[in-house]
């Protein structure tokens, strides 16, 4: 009797970190390709959209949570059920990092399994001048020390924020025929997105 083993058909993406480091921004950047600059604090939201992948549907669920954490036994639900996690701090907050650094540990504690699929972002990279937090330092971190990704962002900007999306789908296992039909909508951003800092190990699962 032969086996018939069913792709998984949805997937829940859930964006963690400190209030106001852009999970919001990186969102709509990503569903809507909009930038709105006023910070406006979330609650907690779920985006779904569907892909149609190859004839087949996959379905992307994205919560947006608070970064206020004031509904503890609500954020550990959401832990619990969701595939895979972006962790964003702001590249000029050093709070917001060791913010991420918290959560990770509560992931790992609720999930109770070291590998799950995390994605550590630092955000804001068009403020230029006000870098207070140390890029090859959370990458050494984060790849060494975590064996976690890690990507820097402007939601602002552009960069790299797809790239951001497609590391936490693939993490998350979705079918392998999702990678063309998201390079193919890689083509009408802009090209010259912020380049990453070099890698440090060769066996990073970073996509290239």
């Amino acid at each position: 009797m032969s086996l018939v083993v069913k792709e998984k058909t949805e997937v829940r993406l859930v964006f963690l970190g400190a209030a106001g480091v852009g999970k919001t921004a990186l969102i709509s950047r990503f569903l809507q390709d909009t930038f709105e600059p006023k910070h406006r604090r979330t609650v907690e939201e779920l985006h779904s959209k569907e892909f149609d992948i190859g004839g087949a549907k996959v379905t992307i669920h994205i919560m947006d949570t608070s970064g206020s954490y004031s509904f503890p036994a609500m954020r550990k639900l959401c832990i619990q059920n969701s595939d895979a996690f972006a962790l964003v701090y702001a590249i000029n907050d050093p709070d917001s990092l060791e913010a991420v650094k918290s959560l990770r540990d509560e992931i790992l504690a609720v999930k109770e399994d070291k590998f799950t699929p995390i994605v550590v972002v630092g955000n804001k990279t068009d403020r230029h001048g006000e870098r207070t937090v140390s890029s090859e330092d959370v990458l050494s971190t984060v790849e060494l020390d975590w064996n976690n990704s890690f990507l820097e962002t402007s939601a602002k900007e552009n960069n790299n924020v797809l790239e951001v999306f497609r590391e936490l789908l693939q993490q998350a296992n979705l079918p392998s025929r999702l990678s063309p039909a998201l390079r193919r909508r890689r083509e009408t951003f802009p090209k010259d997105g912020n380049k990453r800092p070099p890698m440090n190990k060769t066996n990073s699962c970073l996509i290239s």
